[in-house]
């Protein structure tokens, strides 16, 4: 990656800046006065003849202090009217912008404002506010509606897990997405439907339809599981399920993962294989955005798309695709559109660090693991999963303070299925939608494979000591240990290379 040096300090100095200005924010002043030193560096090294290091500060700076610009630039300002209104009662009306989230007594959803009523006075108003309210009647995205009741802001909290609580930044988790208020118990009644854009419209129907078609052919809770795997809709799953998959260390098999959103990849590449070459590559990058769109969007999943058309465009072009490069880049595109993610959205965080660890330090552990044997690909499955326990570990004791003891048999004993149990669910899903009766031989095997990965967890979450809570683990800890991570890294690299 030496000769990636020039590019890689820009980047470092925009990153860097990004995460330091989330905790102290700097002003426009600060990056102009690194602007001047950024500029008497290059005149010193254009005049006086400094060496390459000068050069590089030099880029260093300037890139911290773009990084200030446009951490500065992406932060939520409060609208005032909305201000104004906290802790009063108000009546509120825009459009639902995102899909729903439902409970079993209760929904949640976001509201795009753009009227507000506030003492007798009605007047415009901007922004996003989080809208909790009762189960029924169910709203959708793109639902104009009417919301009344008390505004509130983000109140941060601890997060329970089975052995201890750790504190959780809810406001600044709210704030990456632009939502700065909130609205329990609210009092929500439609106005019109079809107000969002057509096609995630169109998207979140054909989801609706699938998840329902699943629920009549599978019982619970493989239905919401499968639901969950697939199409990473998990607000149906049970409270008792999506903590077994927790604390065995699974969590990321119910949510939409990288992982899940590469076997959708591959899937698509093979279907339309059969396709001439412009054909088969305009399909599938057509076919990963969609299928993002279909899935809410998350960062995971977006991530994970980028690179997959990163590599479609690798592939129309001639080029060699870099797994690296494009984790790389698909990272740092979503930071430039979205600063806050990259300290604020744990789910981010993960994925990146998963996917570093299979792609650079997964190699480094099959060398090692001479020992276990290639069958079944189950070296690289073990080494895989160890790599990404390895890389995410730290973060996650940081974030929930909990270690998953038995994390690693866990991932190994479900990992390997998890591609059949998406398969047959997808086709039960998409055939149940119009023939039932030719959907049930797929459902009853989707079935038993989602009903052994939750016996697994299940299994791993009810032993002794299945779960630890560290709350010790401090930001202080977490960067020691990422230190060590990477000094061990460079040096297996650098072994590697001299071998």
């Amino acid at each position: 990656m030496k000769r990636d040096t020039p590019l890689l300090v820009p980047i470092a100095g925009f990153v860097s800046a990004i995460f330091l200005c989330s905790f102290f924010p700097a002003s426009f002043s600060f990056a102009g006065a690194l602007v001047v030193i950024a500029i008497a560096l290059f005149a010193y090294r254009r005049f006086i003849g400094g060496k390459r290091p000068v050069f590089l500060t030099a880029l260093f700076i300037v890139f911290f202090a773009l990084g200030i610009l446009r951490s500065d630039a992406a932060r939520p300002k409060a609208d005032p009217v909305l201000a104004a209104a906290e802790g009063k009662e108000v009546i509120l009306r825009g459009t639902v912008s995102v899909e729903p989230s439902f409970s079993e007594s209760s929904q949640s959803f976001v509201v795009q404002v753009d009227h507000a009523v506030l003492g007798g006075t009605s007047t415009q108003a901007s922004g996003k506010i989080l809208v909790r309210t009762s189960r029924y009647p169910a709203f959708s995205y793109g639902d104009l509606v009417s919301v009344s009741g008390k505004i509130g802001t983000p109140q941060n909290f601890s997060r329970a897990s089975t052995s201890g609580q750790k504190d959780f930044d809810y406001a600044a988790y709210l704030a990456k997405d632009g939502i700065l208020f909130t609205m329990d118990f609210a009092r929500v009644s439609l106005i019109s439907s079809g107000k969002g854009n057509p096609i995630r419209e169109f998207l979140f129907s054909v989801k609706e339809k699938f998840i329902m078609a699943i629920g009549r052919l599978v019982p619970e809770p493989e239905a919401s599981f499968l639901a969950g795997v697939i199409l990473g809709a998990k607000s149906s799953i049970d409270t008792d399920t999506a903590n077994a998959f927790r604390v065995a260390g699974l969590s990321h098999i119910v949510a939409l993962s990288g992982y899940n959103v590469t076997i959708v990849v591959s899937a698509i590449a093979i279907l339309l294989s059969f396709l001439p070459h412009a054909v088969a590559l305009s399909g599938g990058a057509l076919g990963v955005i969609l299928f993002v769109l279909l899935s809410g969007s998350s960062s995971t999943a977006i991530r994970a798309g980028i690179m997959a058309l990163i590599a479609v465009l690798a592939k129309a072009t001639g080029r060699k695709y870099d797994a690296l490069r494009a984790l790389i880049a698909a990272a740092l595109l979503m930071i430039v559109v979205n600063p806050p993610i990259l300290a604020s959205d744990i789910s981010f965080q993960l994925s990146f660090l998963a996917t570093f660890a299979v792609i650079v330090v997964s190699p480094i552990l099959e060398r090692k693991f001479s020992w276990v044997t290639e069958r079944g690909g189950l070296r690289g499955i073990v080494a895989t999963t160890v790599a990404a326990q390895i890389l995410v570990l730290p973060l996650i004791l940081l974030d929930m303070g909990q270690l998953s003891v038995y994390a690693l048999p866990a991932n190994i004993l479900v990992l390997p299925v998890v591609p059949a149990s998406m398969f047959f669910g997808f086709l039960a899903g998409a055939i149940g939608m119009v023939f039932r009766i030719v959907a049930l031989p797929f459902a009853w095997i989707s079935w038993a494979i989602a009903a052994y990965m939750i016996f697994v967890a299940r299994f791993f979450a009810g032993l002794p000591l299945s779960s630890i809570f560290v709350p010790w683990f401090s930001p202080a800890c977490c960067a020691i240990a990422y230190a060590v991570i990477a000094v061990w890294i460079w040096r297996e690299q650098k072994k590697a290379h001299h071998a």
